[in-house]
């Protein structure tokens, strides 16, 4: 569960950020604009503890990359979006691995929007590594996560290909990719909490060793056998608990408060007891072989046979020979996106942002959605998760003062929604909505 706030041409720097013109030029104009996603005004007054958490996670959020890798399974988007040639998609960057999984697809353009100029840093870095780099030198920083080499080719071929805010971000942290047995999979703010995770495995041997057989595990009872028998009895101690009931520890993961009490009050044992619920669930029931999102966050780095499509090598290609350049970069808010667009969208991936904004910013929402119609082609479909099964704002977010609420606008898919749910590898979204806008 993680809170997320023209195909440009290799030999000029940065068109990435050229080709989000205006709406760039309204999100970077001051250093105050890296918080974007503060600006909307509350509609209530928040508690003591609304604001002590929330100004928490801004604090974290408005500093850091959050994300280092998506959290989100693109197999379960890829069937939930039937992306065809002619489809027109806005997702949220985030770490951009799944960006890039849906331009495999090949449709005719994908805007890649995110208020976090960080997480688009990170994404323009891969794009250009496709372009610039061979796949051995890719696989090396973004599979392995460590390449001894990186500040060459850093320096000779991606620096130039990326904007002004992502060269000052990345001059500063290329040792991210050079720390042996540390990985880039273990900085940024999720990552912090991944290599906690690891000290905890490498201070119990007994619990680590079975973690790591876990992962090698044959088939899916193998594994069953071994997390019932050797790691859930060693996990799931008091301090696990105590810690993943912290809101520092959600907030580096991403989490705010809002979606924290969501999940609170929809699960008897908080959230220690949904993420217990949630790991049991991946490592009970789905092929540990093919999930490569817990997988990087316990070892730091891909193998070659689990990892995400853009890491493959024929995929790489297809990417590299053209599919990339369908790829355009913006930093700023949906909203202003959507109104300095001038196409329609027919597909839209908005992830899980919306739960904050719902609790935080109201009327910011209203205008969101408000944007979305008004810029959604006819039979548009949205993929929304959430911190709850059904999200609140769904039924009582209008758009206008007497419109109907979002509910009477969407056409839902549920039956679609949970049959891919139940094959999603990641399971900490107890919220999957696919919705289709109504004529």
């Amino acid at each position: 569960m993680q809170m997320r706030p023209a195909g440009s041409t290799s030999d000029r720097p940065s068109q990435v950020a050229a080709d989000s013109s205006a709406c760039n030029q309204r999100a970077l104009t001051s250093k105050a604009n890296e918080n974007v996603l503060l600006r909307p005004t509350l509609k209530r007054e928040p508690s003591l503890a609304d604001r002590f958490d929330h100004a928490l996670f801004n604090a974290i959020y408005s500093r850091a990359l959050v994300y280092n890798t998506c959290w989100e399974d693109p197999a379960v988007d890829r069937q939930a979006l039937a992306l065809g040639s002619g489809d027109t998609l806005l997702a949220i960057t985030s770490a951009g691995c799944n960006v890039l999984d849906y331009a495999l697809l090949a449709p005719k353009r994908i805007h890649a929007v995110d208020a976090n100029p960080r997480q688009n840093a990170l994404l323009e870095l891969k794009m250009a590594g496709i372009r610039h780099l061979g796949f051995d030198d890719f696989f090396a920083m973004f599979g392995e996560g460590v390449h001894p080499d990186v500040r060459r080719l850093y320096r000779e071929h991606l620096r130039p290909a990326l904007s002004p805010f992502a060269r000052g971000w990345w001059d500063k942290r290329l040792g991210w990719f050079e720390q042996r047995g540390a990985s880039f999979y273990f900085h940024g703010l999720s990552g912090f909490v991944a290599r906690a995770f690891r000290a905890y495995f490498r201070a119990r041997p007994r619990l680590g060793e079975a973690v790591h057989e876990f992962l090698d595990a044959g088939c899916v009872g193998e594994q069953r056998a071994i997390y019932d028998e050797r790691i859930a009895p060693r996990l799931w101690t008091r301090e696990v608990n105590w810690a993943l009931s912290r809101q520092l520890t959600m907030s580096l993961l991403g989490v705010p408060y809002p979606q924290r009490k969501l999940v609170e009050k929809q699960h008897p044992e908080g959230i220690p007891g949904f993420i217990r619920e949630a790991v049991e669930y991946v490592s009970r029931t789905l092929p540990i072989a093919h999930n490569y999102f817990w997988r990087v966050y316990v070892t730091g780095r891909y193998s070659r046979d689990c990892c995400p499509e853009y890491l493959k090598p024929a995929q790489f290609a297809a990417l590299k020979a053209g599919l990339v350049d369908r790829i355009e970069v913006h930093t700023c808010m949906l909203t202003d996106f959507l109104r300095a667009h001038d196409g329609r969208i027919s597909r839209f991936v908005l992830l899980d942002h919306m739960d904050w904004m719902s609790s935080y910013y109201p009327q910011a929402l209203a205008e969101e959605w408000a944007a979305i119609f008004e810029k959604a082609a006819p039979g548009a479909r949205i993929l929304l998760r959430s911190a709850h099964s059904r999200p609140p704002y769904l039924d009582r977010t209008r758009v206008g003062a007497s419109g109907p609420i979002l509910a009477e606008r969407l056409h839902f898919r549920h039956q679609l929604a949970r049959d891919l749910q139940q094959h999603d590898r990641v399971h900490t979204y107890p919220g999957f909505v696919i919705a289709d806008v109504a004529a």
